[in-house]
């Protein structure tokens, strides 16, 4: 897998929240879930410095939620794991926080996440590759324009 762990969350919510649900919940019923920071859902606001005064400001908000986990196996494993995702459901951090853990530490259906993150990094680079193209087709060449200005001295 060649996908950094930085993007293994933005790689995840390329799947539907629903299979990522269950993937989670399967995967850890073989082992001990200990929330570290609870499962939450709210409101992140983005603030930004102003060039001039450089004063603060809130420029608005986003949903955020958030949760760390600690995974015990029975065979004395352990592992921690968290996740911040840009969405309003707390019970998908969840789920994101154990396949970090999950995948991180190389445990027990480790290769479940990561053919998840490797499917999803795929889907998330095919619609990086359209949204190019997409913002490819329109560019505008002003130098076209100038060109033809030059060509006609008379105004």
């Amino acid at each position: 897998m060649d996908v950094e762990r930085k993007d293994w969350v933005r790689a995840l919510t390329a799947h539907p929240v629903s299979r990522l649900n269950a993937t989670a919940d399967q995967l850890a019923a073989v082992c001990t879930v200990r929330l570290t920071r609870l499962p939450q859902a709210g409101l992140g606001l983005l603030s930004l410095i102003d060039g001039a005064l450089h004063e603060s400001y809130y420029l608005g908000e986003f949903p955020l939620s958030t949760c760390s986990v600690e995974l015990a196996f029975p065979d004395g494993r352990q592992a921690e794991g968290g996740a911040q995702v840009m969405a309003d459901d707390a019970e998908l951090a969840r789920s994101l926080a154990i396949f970090d853990a999950i995948l991180a530490a190389r445990l027990p259906g480790w290769e479940q996440v990561a053919e998840l993150v490797t499917s999803g990094a795929l889907q998330r680079g095919a619609e990086n590759g359209r949204r190019r193209a997409m913002l490819a087709a329109t560019r505008v060449d002003f130098a076209l324009l100038s060109d033809a200005d030059e060509d006609t001295d008379e105004y």
